[in-house]
């Protein structure tokens, strides 16, 4: 199963065919689920929803566990409106950490995304990441047969905003390295386009590949130089790198094998990508010339849709006992282990900007949802399930303010 490919080549793909096995030794490791510091939050006096925001941002962020023990508690935050501000103090058993103050007077949600995000950044200052809990999800959902747009929303499923509204298949959206824009593949009368559109309104809207054939799998390389794309002007369907900045097209694949899903390296020098070329799905790596090719290993029967994240691991899906479940790769130890263990198939998978947790899509029967998976303790959260079919789960980048 190619997901990201069959979903964006529907329709123009029936007449390739694809081939391919691949023997290969592959080792499945399983680590014992690490603890996260607990925190103890009374809330806010007199404030019932930021209480409420506050203790939801603090959950979901997937760096600490509630408890409501203030005297079994790591961390305690305390929180106070004087003035027109909001005070907050992180205490560490009886030893204070740090101390904030924020306008009163703001957003709620928002309020409560800059506490979360000053605490997780004091709390775990080796994280280096900035602005956590302002990071979005990209997806898309199906409103009618043959009508997917693509929407955002925060990282609690709240929030959720509809960027596109195109009466056509709307896929595969992945962020630009700023978090301004979304690049996606979109389905017009004659084929297949990648468009960028901007993330605030108003929004504007740019064709960057409108190549014959399929234009799938748009990837911007870490620097936003570069788009890491699926193209067919032959009717192969190939790995090509596009200039963004200035106008270039280069091959990287070539031959009867099938491409999808590609994604780059942290430092911009190598993309993964799913081939076929030893007959089923397997997550290859090349440098920028299209050489270097290299098998990366996976366990179960197939492996696609990877992301990389920043500090060298590969999440994928992959087939066992006959529905896709979530593992990663760690590129650095050659640790090659499942991470989630509920029935269903679990696709799509793409990382947070914290390197631990993982977007995904699970499908249990007819119905589908959005998760988080925590890939070091292995708990899953729902993060978002409606009416409508979703697809396609992208995690953006975090950009401090």
């Amino acid at each position: 199963m190619f997901k990201r490919f069959s979903v964006a080549a529907a329709g123009i793909l029936l007449l390739l065919a694809s081939p391919s096995m691949l023997n290969g030794r592959t080792i499945e490791i399983r680590k014992k689920a690490q603890l996260n510091p607990t925190v103890y939050f009374a809330g806010v006096p007199g404030n019932q929803q930021l209480s409420g925001d506050l203790k939801n941002f603090l959950a979901v962020c997937g760096w600490f566990d509630i408890t409501q023990h203030a005297d079994r508690a790591d961390y305690t935050i305390t929180a106070g409106v004087q003035g027109g501000r909001l005070i907050i103090r992180l205490m560490h058993g009886k030893t204070n950490v740090a101390g904030w103050s924020f306008p009163a007077n703001a957003d709620s949600r928002e309020l409560a995304k800059s506490v979360v995000d000053a605490v997780i950044e004091k709390a775990f200052s080796q994280l280096k990441v900035r602005g956590f809990c302002r990071s979005k999800i990209a997806f898309t959902a199906e409103s009618a047969p043959g009508i997917r747009n693509v929407f955002i929303c925060d990282i609690d499923g709240g929030n959720h905003r509809q960027i596109t509204q195109y009466r056509s298949l709307n896929v595969e959206p992945s962020w630009s390295p700023d978090a301004r824009s979304i690049y996606f593949s979109k389905y017009h009368p004659s084929g297949m386009a990648i468009v960028e559109t901007t993330v605030a309104t108003p929004r504007r809207s740019r064709v960057i590949s409108n190549s014959p054939g399929i234009n799938a799998g748009a990837a911007v390389s870490p620097d936003g130089s570069r788009l890491a794309v699926i193209l067919s002007p032959d009717h192969q369907v190939d790995l090509y790198c596009l200039g963004l900045k200035q106008r270039e097209r280069r091959r990287l694949t070539r031959g009867i094998a099938v491409e999808a899903s590609p994604c780059w390296s942290p430092d911009g020098r190598s993309i993964a990508f799913v081939s076929d070329r030893r007959r089923t799905p397997r997550i290859f790596t090349c440098d920028l010339s299209g050489n270097n090719l290299k098998l990366i290993p996976s366990i179960g029967n197939d492996a696609v849709t990877p992301a990389w994240s920043s500090d060298g691991k590969i999440a994928y899906a992959t087939r066992i006992g006959g529905n896709y479940t979530i593992a990663v790769y760690n590129m650095k130890t050659g640790e090659n282990r499942r991470v989630v263990k509920l029935d269903g198939n679990w696709e799509s998978p793409g990382w947070a900007a914290d390197n631990r947790q993982v977007v995904c899509k699970r499908t249990v029967g007819n119905s589908s949802a959005l998760y988080v998976i925590d890939t070091q303790t292995g708990k899953q959260r729902i993060l978002l399930r409606t009416k409508s079919k979703l697809f396609d789960p992208a995690w953006s980048p975090c950009v401090a303010k």
